[in-house]
């Protein structure tokens, strides 16, 4: 695989943007064999001059406007449709947050290839990501310990290819087979857990969904409590951070659990409602138990 579109989507994160493209343009550069491919970046309406940036320093790059509704999932989706025209080998999913090491595609490629020898088709590859500082694990693939709890542990880098159940996408690089067979990341969510879909649908649909053998780079985990003075809130700020979507995101959860785990769907009704009338009940007595 040596023909691949690369695809990002942005808002307001400029410095974090260019450093990650930068990045990738370094490890492309030193990377033998030489690899082609082109860059589709969504800006979601920045008003930080990141799209501005982006064109100045790297004008290959081909920026794709929204409007300021997109947020992550909608803005891949974005990017990837607009990459659909040509006849790539395969897509790397790339947050813009992300700084990528020199073994990159040398990873990517080698689970590529495990794939193809060991499991006789190809799939979807993720690059697990570290904390620049603390070099702990921050994203990756994970492996489902209990589907009607819903715990799930976060799988690390071990030297060896890994198989994954659902995984972040910060760094997936999917093959352009598994796009025939299951299309790009669904619609329905407009931020998180789009990718977690996209994984359980390729596993269900039997393609295999791989965890590089090491750590492809470095991304930091800033995913906030949202139930940080939630209970707080008045009604009409609780209902409106439990349907928003970079929120709680009650909307898109609920379509992710009838799709893979319909048991759960009535729950999920139920504390979204108890979340909603009795956030102090649900936050003392039943999120931390």
């Amino acid at each position: 695989m040596k023909h691949f579109a690369v695809l990002y989507t942005c808002y307001n994160r400029k410095e974090k943007t260019l450093a990650s493209l930068k990045s990738l343009y370094d490890v492309a550069q030193r990377t033998t064999p030489t690899l082609s491919f082109k860059v589709y970046l969504t800006d979601d309406g920045s008003t930080d001059g990141t799209a501005e940036a982006v064109s100045l320093q790297f004008p290959e790059v081909q920026i794709i406007k929204g409007d300021g509704t997109l947020f992550w999932a909608e803005g891949m989706r974005k990017s990837w449709k607009a990459a659909l025209d040509q006849d790539y080998e395969a897509f790397l999913l790339l947050n813009d947050d992300v700084e990528l090491y020199e073994n990159l595609f040398d990873q990517l490629l080698k689970t590529h290839k495990y794939a193809v020898d060991h499991l006789g088709k190809s799939g979807i590859y993720i690059g697990a990501t570290e904390d620049r500082f603390t070099k702990k694990l921050t994203y990756s693939g994970s492996i489902l310990l209990n589907r009607f709890l819903y715990t799930a542990k976060r799988l690390e880098p071990n030297g060896k290819v890994q198989r994954c159940d659902m995984a972040n996408a910060n760094i997936m690089m999917v093959t352009k087979e598994a796009v025939a067979q299951i299309g790009i990341l669904s619609e329905g969510y407009s931020h998180g857990m789009a990718d977690y879909d996209y994984s359980l649908m390729a596993n269900r649909s039997n393609i295999p969904v791989l965890i590089a053998p090491a750590y492809c780079g470095h991304c930091l985990n800033d995913h906030t409590d949202h139930y940080e003075g939630f209970a707080e809130k008045s009604f009409k700020e609780r209902k409106n951070h439990l349907y928003k979507p970079n929120g709680l995101a009650l909307g898109s959860y609920k379509k992710y659990m009838w799709k893979f785990f319909p048991f759960r769907y009535p729950f999920v009704v139920f504390f979204g409602w108890l979340k909603l009338y009795f956030p102090k009940l649900y936050l003392n007595f039943f999120r931390n138990r």
